[in-house]
């Protein structure tokens, strides 16, 4: 069923929506770490890996007895992929779940403040959802309190669904377009307002070709009501952008291989700078650029340099030339010899 949906997602899926790579959403979870016990809600469930894969990690960790303690809840706007979702799980053998139809943002059929982790791959950009349209969700002034989103983009109405539907103690974990990052207008608004309340905790710039219907990278941001005291006022970037192996089906595509998913998420944990790949930065700095959160600003890969041997390559060099004299004294006399037979 997975490499079914797999196969019709670059012709049939909008951006996000779907199917996400599963190295991608499993990144994700483990970034989130989810426990027994614990509700998770996907508000743009698309087909439902995020809730599958939640489960899964749950019961390789602990068990399925554990896992089965997990309250899954998912909500999709297209009627027909909730029904693949639905499919989805049983054909996991996951009960523990509910899939709800209707659009997150202005509907919502889950309650606020009540999750331990919200994860999502909303649609990039979606359009359509402008200060006038979101106030038609019943608790807007709870949801959109740090502002509304242009008609043309709508990745922080998405985002600020997601914390006013996460528990105080909670976390939510957003694949989202770059863009979110830095552009102007309402949207840095609304993101300096969320920087400023320390909800940021980490940004992951990831490579590129990943998803099946856009070459663009994507960024996960992880959003963490709680921070413990050693990262509050900090905000921790992972330039991830090379940390990827060729698509083993399809020639066109990049994937997260095991030893990327480690590394990223061993940074994530340990929380430091690591030279060319993470870098812890503070609050004061993220204002002093404008609020900007593109990683690239902050965390920038290693450029490999070839170590060049000086004396070496002069040596060489100087046979070079050695062998160029000879061949050209040897022209030289086949030439005057031709030259003297011509004339004979």
């Amino acid at each position: 069923y997975e490499s079914l949906l797999m196969m019709f997602a670059p012709e049939k899926a909008k951006e996000g929506e779907v199917y996400t790579p599963r190295e991608v959403i499993r990144l994700l979870v483990e970034i989130l770490d989810p426990k027994p016990g614990y509700k998770v809600l996907d508000p743009a469930a698309g087909s439902g890996g995020m809730l599958i894969i939640s489960y899964k990690y749950v019961e390789e960790k602990y068990g399925r007895e554990e896992a089965d303690k997990l309250f899954l809840f998912g909500q999709e706007a297209n009627t027909k992929t909730a029904a693949l979702a639905k499919m989805n799980m049983y054909i996991h053998g996951i009960l523990n779940h509910k899939i709800e139809v209707g659009d997150s943002l202005l509907y919502p059929k889950f309650e606020l403040g009540e999750w331990d982790i919200v994860i999502a791959n909303p649609p990039w950009n979606q359009d359509g959802y402008n200060e006038e349209v979101l106030k038609k969700n019943e608790k807007y002034r709870q949801i959109y309190k740090y502002g509304y989103t242009p008609s043309q983009t709508a990745d922080w109405a998405w985002i600020q669904l997601m914390l006013a539907a996460c528990k105080p103690t909670g976390r939510v974990g957003v694949v989202i377009d770059q863009g979110a990052l830095f552009r102007g207008g309402s949207e840095k608004t609304i993101r300096s307002r969320v920087v400023d309340e320390d909800l940021v905790e980490a940004v992951i710039l990831l490579p590129e070709k990943l998803f099946y219907n856009t070459n663009a990278p994507g960024v996960i941001v992880v959003f963490n009501k709680n921070k413990p005291p050693e990262r509050r006022g900090k905000i921790l970037f992972i330039n991830a952008s090379n940390e990827y192996e060729q698509h083993p089906e399809v020639k066109r595509l990049n994937r997260l291989g095991e030893k990327h998913i480690e590394k990223i998420v061993k940074a994530y944990r340990e929380f430091r700078d690591i030279e060319g790949f993470a870098k812890v930065v503070s609050l004061e700095e993220v204002r002093a650029n404008d609020y900007n959160l593109n990683v690239t600003l902050y965390a920038t890969p290693l450029i490999e340099t070839e170590e060049i041997d000086l004396e070496k390559e002069l040596q060489e060099l100087l046979e070079l030339e050695k062998q160029a004299e000879e061949a050209m004294k040897k022209t030289l006399y086949y030439v005057q010899q031709v030259i003297r037979a011509l004339k004979r």
